[in-house]
């Protein structure tokens, strides 16, 4: 399974805890934890350091306590977390998958498994409250879309469209026109 892996598993960026400017990169391969740093300082004795970078073995990353405590203070203890498991061979295939994919496999979850996943983790739950998936929802359950309908969506969010029962729907839909009747009438006086 590990052959239908990218070379490059993993990749972040970021900023040393404050006060460092400092950047960091931390780049898994199939075989190698490479961690680079770039030092910003206004100090006359640091402008002319180098940029620096370590390699280590997923082996050797285990044992390396030193680079493991950078990793969890640039980076947070859930990265870190994830590299432990990407170096003891526990890959999550589910996480490489793009954002496009993954939403044509959520609009297939029923309601209750859509919020269940949105628990999981930040990007489950952008995901499961992402527009494009609630317009899909949306459609595949009305018989038509009308314009004011989408209209009010474009407002609101199809995801509240979707949980706004019918009455209380026909209701915005008429004070959104109300509300565009008066916006004209003010322009033509």
């Amino acid at each position: 399974m590990a052959s239908w892996l990218p070379e490059t598993l993993f990749e972040i960026l970021g900023q040393g805890p404050a006060p460092s400017k400092d950047y960091y990169q931390l780049l898994i391969t199939r075989t190698q934890i490479i961690f680079r740093w770039w030092k910003i300082s206004l100090r006359s004795e640091y402008r002319s350091a180098k940029p620096g970078e370590t390699k280590e073995t997923y082996e050797d990353f285990l044992e390396n306590s030193h680079l493991q405590v950078q990793i969890a203070l640039v980076f947070g203890t859930r990265i870190l977390d994830y590299v432990f498991n990407i170096c003891e061979g526990k890959f999550d295939y589910l996480e490489r998958l793009s954002d496009k994919l993954l939403l044509k496999i959520i609009y297939y979850l029923d309601l209750e498994d859509i919020a269940r996943l949105s628990q999981t983790s930040s990007r489950f739950a952008k995901l499961c409250q992402c527009d494009s998936l609630w317009e899909q929802i949306v459609q595949s359950a009305c018989d038509t879309l009308t314009p004011d309908m989408r209209a009010l969506a474009k407002d609101v969010g199809w995801r509240q469209v979707f949980f706004t029962n019918k009455i209380q729907l026909q209701r915005q839909i008429h004070r959104k026109k109300q509300r565009q009747g008066k916006q004209k009438d003010k322009k033509h006086n």
